[in-house]
């Protein structure tokens, strides 16, 4: 009995296909989903790096995480074509808002500087909601704002650590003078009561209240 395809009838065609097929689209599926992890675990990285160090915003993995925003919110590139979702987006326009503030003049003035710091804290939360949203995490601008905690010691011990920096920058530069001022130095005392006892000795003598003896030793040189 002979076999030919054209026998074979549209559902029999369809069954072959998918036989031949699937293990391809099960394998292609199978990096589609791993894609989809990878990307989600970068973004989580980001998010928990931000929020674990919000308080400390000039930790080096803040400023890190911060710097990885561009990359990791870019989008994906399905068959070729550039895709981003809307939540990332929104990310992406947060941060560059926010990165724009950062890199402004803050001000010479002590109200200037208190101005910038607030509109920085409202952007910064602003990037923490979107990049929240976008990893499916349910916090409040509020809960973002005022849920940090920072000891009262790290932040004495950044500030003391900062100002040493900045003083040992103008040190080393000559802007800054280093002061300095002697207490005590040691001394000998038997050299120190010989000392006394020539100066006594030499002003009674130069006053006319007493002599000095000199002894002139001779040469004891001899012409050859």
């Amino acid at each position: 009995m002979s076999f030919n395809l054209s026998d074979l009838t549209a559902r029999e065609w369809v069954m072959v296909a998918a036989t031949v097929a699937g293990p391809i689209f099960a394998v292609q599926a199978q990096k589609w989903v791993e894609r989809i992890r990878e990307r989600r675990g970068r973004k989580l990285w980001v998010f928990q790096q931000l929020m674990a160090t919000r308080a400390t915003r000039t930790a080096v993995d803040h400023v890190q995480a911060l710097n990885m925003i561009d990359l990791v919110f870019y989008g994906s590139h399905p068959f070729g074509m550039h895709w981003r979702t809307r939540a990332e987006q929104t990310v992406l326009d947060a941060w560059k808002e926010y990165h724009d503030h950062l890199t402004q003049h803050r001000g010479v003035d002590d109200a200037a500087l208190v101005v910038w710091i607030s509109r920085g804290d409202e952007l910064f939360v602003n990037l923490l909601f979107a990049i929240a949203k976008d990893v499916h995490y349910r916090f409040d601008r509020v809960q973002l704002k005022s849920s940090a905690y920072s000891p009262v010691a790290h932040g004495e011990q950044e500030f003391e650590l900062n100002t040493i920096r900045k003083m040992l920058v103008k040190l080393l530069s000559g802007d800054q003078s280093l002061k300095m001022e002697v207490a005590s130095l040691p001394v000998d005392p038997d050299a120190l009561k010989a000392q006394i006892a020539l100066s006594t000795a030499l002003a009674a003598a130069l006053a006319g209240q007493g002599a000095l003896t000199v002894a002139i030793k001779p040469n004891e040189s001899k012409a050859t």
